[in-house]
């Protein structure tokens, strides 16, 4: 779905009304949600890690753990989708050397619009009540990388609050699960230095079975097309309708449906178990309400 009021984000389907789809499922199998354990496991976890704060998933690749917890929350803090995908042509740097070439100002303003639109603008974060927490599976970490130099820089000149703000700002990592080790590669200690920036807590990460992690990231047929920054300033595009797209809607809305179901929402309150944060009264009250079904 787009992000209020903006009609420049590619065209998602309104999942929490879908009697918009019209004949789109007619005839369509019901779909192999053989992830779903994993899914909800992880949901919780990043419930759970997310500090409270509302949560915007980056991209696409975490599409389904959006309308998962989107049907389980509705009522609540219904969460939000941010789709870009910063992948550009790299360019020359130095001897031997690329990078990917730096944004266009056209680009930088489209993208802080676009920001605002899922309510994280430097005023809405220096004077909101709760964090903003950013999701997305990560490998190294590319993307929250250029996330925040994105928004740090937006900050830095509209001179709003950065101690405030740095307190307001979390990112939730979703990464494969792989065997514990004290060598293992940690992305936010060994390829992301912005992260010192921000408080401890403020940047988690959450483990999803790799086979599941490797489907959502890799393998998914997504309902949207990629948002790649030369693609910002296009309008948005209307709905694909071939078969492809039809599995995969039909793959949406059963996840919304299990979300919003009591066994779905349960599920979800029992993956917080053992989460340190179920110290906090705001968890509490989360689980209570998802174990009560209202």
């Amino acid at each position: 779905m787009r992000g209020p009021g903006d009609d420049s984000v590619p065209f998602r389907w309104d999942l929490v009304t879908p009697d918009q789809l019209g004949s789109m499922l007619d005839g369509v199998a019901p779909p192999d949600l053989w992830f779903l354990d994993d899914l909800v496991a992880c949901a919780g976890k990043v419930l759970a890690r997310g500090g409270n704060g509302d949560l915007v998933f980056v991209g696409r690749s975490l599409d389904s753990m959006h309308d998962l917890l989107g049907g389980a929350l509705q009522g609540r803090a219904w969460p939000r989708r941010l789709p870009f995908s910063f992948a550009r042509p790299s360019i020359p740097w130095g001897s031997r050397r690329w990078r990917r070439r730096p944004l266009t100002q056209a680009e930088q303003r489209q993208a802080r619009r676009i920001l605002a639109g899922v309510g994280a603008a430097p005023r809405d974060l220096a004077r909101g009540d709760r964090p903003v927490t950013f999701v997305d599976v990560v490998s190294e970490g590319s993307t929250f990388t250029e996330l925040y130099a994105l928004l740090r820089a937006w900050i830095d000149e509209e001179r709003e609050p950065w101690p405030v703000i740095r307190r307001k700002l979390r990112f939730v990592g979703v990464t494969p699960r792989r065997k514990t080790s004290p060598n293992a590669y940690r992305w936010q200690q060994d390829g992301a230095a912005w992260t010192a920036d921000l408080p401890a807590r403020a940047v988690v990460n959450v483990s999803l079975d790799h086979g599941a992690w490797s489907y959502f990231g890799d393998h998914q047929t997504k309902l949207t097309r990629s948002f790649r920054p030369e693609r910002w300033l296009a309008g948005a595009d209307g709905a694909d309708r071939d078969e492809r797209t039809r599995a995969a809607l039909a793959e949406a809305v059963a996840l919304v449906a299990y979300g919003r179901s009591r066994e779905g929402r349960r599920a979800l309150a029992r993956a917080t178990d053992g989460e340190p944060a179920l110290a906090e009264p705001w968890l509490r009250s989360l689980v209570t309400a998802l174990n009560a079904g209202s």
